[in-house]
């Protein structure tokens, strides 16, 4: 169903539609996003984004900075840009065996401005094997280019929180309430690896790219993705 667009007092970004190019993927694939968002007035600096791969639900120590972007200058009105990200690096998972690398993860997509976080959007990742006959008895060690990858890109967590934005003004107070996932099997108790603290960047992205934001171009925003 259809939810309409929600601005709260001080919210001068909003998401409007987040799509994943290519899902389901291979598990080495990169990881393509379109992002949409509106600006309710011009910014004076760029919008900082991350995307982060959680290794393990037991602690923050795997947690891999796929990449990061900035995106500016950033008008009023509806832009839209694209953010690639490697897959995660094998050698940073907890190990390498089936019981760390298939099942249910996390990604993290995370936006800052003025290296305050406003806005974060959680989904689900389930790691498989296509074939059913491994799916059934998985090889003793993980075949990697047989490995899948499936985003629950339907189902977001979006979590906002308050920004002073260019007023300099912030009680570091949550913004509204977060759109919690579905419940997916085998992924209960991952839900509070989504409302933790965002860890530092992990590893160096490995190119920092400036993407001058894009103007609507007739692009339709009518199922705005806003928590």
């Amino acid at each position: 169903m259809e939810q309409p667009p929600i601005s709260p007092p001080n919210i001068q970004v909003n998401i409007r539609d987040i799509s994943l190019d290519k899902n389901p993927a291979r598990f080495d694939d990169d990881y393509n996003f379109t992002i949409k968002f509106e600006a309710m007035a011009p910014l004076a600096e760029d919008l900082d984004w991350r995307l982060i791969y959680v290794g393990s639900a037991d602690t923050e120590e795997f947690d891999q900075e796929l990449d990061s972007c900035q995106v500016g200058p950033v008008p009023a009105g509806v832009n839209a840009f694209e953010f690639s990200a490697p897959a995660p690096q094998r050698h940073l998972l907890p190990s390498t065996s089936n019981e760390d690398v298939l099942g249910v993860t996390v990604i993290i997509l995370t936006a800052s401005y003025r290296e305050k976080e406003f806005v974060r959007v959680g989904y689900y990742v389930n790691t498989y094997y296509e074939d059913p006959a491994m799916q059934e008895e998985p090889p003793a060690e993980v075949v990697w280019d047989k490995l899948m990858r499936s985003v629950l890109i339907e189902k977001p967590k979006v979590t906002r929180f308050q920004n002073p934005w260019d007023s300099g003004v912030s009680n570091g107070a949550f913004e509204g309430q977060p759109t919690e996932l579905q419940d997916v099997g085998g992924a209960s108790g991952m839900n509070y690896m989504l409302d933790a603290a965002v860890p530092p960047p992990v590893t160096k992205a490995a190119q920092q790219t400036d993407t001058s934001a894009v103007g609507s171009n007739g692009m339709e925003v009518d199922s705005p993705m806003v928590a």
